[in-house]
């Protein structure tokens, strides 16, 4: 089976969230189950491929190789997305549909003629647009079927109405059936309509992407989509997410070594400035700071937290919380380390040194966090929301986590008054550690469930 992987990144060359970890250990894993996979992704700043073409470079990156589709007007830049003003660049239409196109032709300059194309997104859903439209009848693509995954509904690649003739494609679809949204053009709901199957990152999510209050405008055409719209759970890398094997923590453990992890814990707490002390419950964030992953109501509940317990958020995001967080830290100078910043090593300690990892967010398609925390003997403590209720189950339950139900700040600081009570009790915590530690969320089985709707697809 022969499959075209397309995403506007993927790690290591380019990563902004967890669309670029996805799009590195998802290929990688259906590489290593037989499929035939080539990633496309645009040739961005600070890549340097080990072979150069005609409008496109190539690297070997473990089973797979990735093309990235050459246009330094477009890609060329200091940020993937947005300007300096935090919004989408304007030509963000221009730059995706070059690139869309240019995975069209880039296949066939390489003669690989896929069974499955899979977009990622609406920076990438052009191309199923392009493979049902420009590309109709080009024999080379005849028996070629396309996916489109939806990481994050809430981005959709929205443009002026006035650029739609800029994509290439006839007017008619410039319609509320296909593209129009609002008067404007909206890359990801067209990108729905011309995909074969449509799926999204958690089962619960893909429910929920089908009511009004998280459908974003889009319900009623996922709608439509019946039995081709599925939620396949994402993963994650346990060759990069491994404290027996990160070479970025403080000490490595393992659990049959997991009072290692306090030496983790200490460690950090003197990295960061915040008293050493093992029996403090450690709190952690490591999140875009964006109302989505829940920092409105976090903020208001930061007194109460930083009071009582100790405080990390690693992060950046939305200017409003900069500001909010920075005057919290300053306030809480003792008990609240804020780092303004995307750093990867800082990352990986955080998640080996806190006791609970926090994940509040209003929303949540699928979630990393969890599943890294597990591994790392942290408890992540979540709203109960997308894909964080098909991966965490309450301590009172059963599960290893804690949850709360009602999206506001007096229900999380409940749930982390009900995580301190836990914590108390070590014989109970370190039973809960160890039981989490134990849970597999590999890419394997989420590859093997993409395998079999591709096969569905071709069939």
């Amino acid at each position: 089976m022969n499959l075209a992987f397309c995403s506007s990144e993927v790690f290591p060359f380019a990563k902004t969230g967890g669309l670029g970890d996805v799009s590195a250990a998802l290929p990688e894993s259906l590489a290593k189950a037989g499929v035939e996979v080539k990633v496309f992704m645009p040739l961005l700043k600070g890549i340097e491929p080990q072979e150069m073409h005609d409008g496109f470079g190539v690297t070997k990156q473990g089973s797979v190789e990735v093309f990235f589709i050459k246009n330094d007007n477009y890609f060329l830049r200091d940020s993937i997305y947005t300007g300096e003003d935090g919004h989408d660049y304007p030509d963000s239409l221009e730059r995706f549909s070059y690139y869309s196109k240019g995975v069209l032709e880039v296949l066939k300059k390489i003669n690989f003629a896929p069974d499955i194309i899979h977009s990622n997104d609406w920076q990438t859903s052009l191309v199923n647009v392009y493979l049902k439209t420009l590309y109709k009848d080009d024999v080379f693509f005849k028996n070629t079927k396309c996916i489109l995954t939806i990481h994050n509904l809430a981005y959709q690649g929205l443009s002026e109405g006035k650029k739609f003739p800029l994509l290439g494609i006839a007017d008619k679809f410039f319609d509320k059936e296909y593209f129009e949204f609002y008067g404007k053009v909206n890359l990801l709901k067209g990108g729905i309509v011309f995909s074969d199957i449509v799926t999204t990152v958690s089962p619960t999510y893909a429910k929920q992407i089908q009511t009004s209050e998280f459908g974003c405008g889009l319900e009623e055409n996922l709608k439509n989509k019946g039995q081709g719209l599925v939620g396949i759970l994402n993963a994650i890398d346990y060759d990069i997410w491994d404290p027996a094997k990160d070479n970025f923590i403080y000490k490595k453990y393992s659990p049959n070594s997991l009072g290692d992890k306090a030496v983790n814990k200490i460690k950090l707490q003197k990295e960061l400035g915040l008293a050493e002390d093992k029996n403090a419950l450690f709190i952690g964030m490591v999140s875009r700071l964006a109302e989505q992953k829940g920092v409105d109501i976090l903020s208001k509940a930061i007194d109460e937290i930083a009071s009582k317990h100790q405080l990390v958020i690693l992060g950046v995001g939305e200017p409003r919380y900069h500001k909010i967080l920075r005057k919290k830290a300053d306030k809480f100078k003792d008990s609240f380390s804020l780092i303004l910043d995307f750093n990867e090593s800082l990352a990986h300690k955080i998640y080996a040194g806190i006791d609970v990892f926090l994940l509040p967010s209003r929303f949540e398609p699928c979630g990393l966090s969890q599943m890294i925390s597990y591994k790392y003997a942290t408890l992540p403590l979540v709203n109960h929301t997308g894909g964080l209720v098909d991966t965490v189950v309450d301590v009172a339950d059963g599960g290893g986590g804690f949850i709360f139900n009602n999206y506001d700040s007096l229900d999380l600081l409940k749930a982390i008054e009900e995580a301190k009570e836990a914590f108390k009790d070590k014989g109970k915590w370190q039973a809960v550690l160890e039981k989490v530690t134990k849970f597999n969320f590999s890419w394997e089985v989420a590859a093997n469930e993409y395998i079999e709707i591709y096969k569905r697809l071709i069939n």
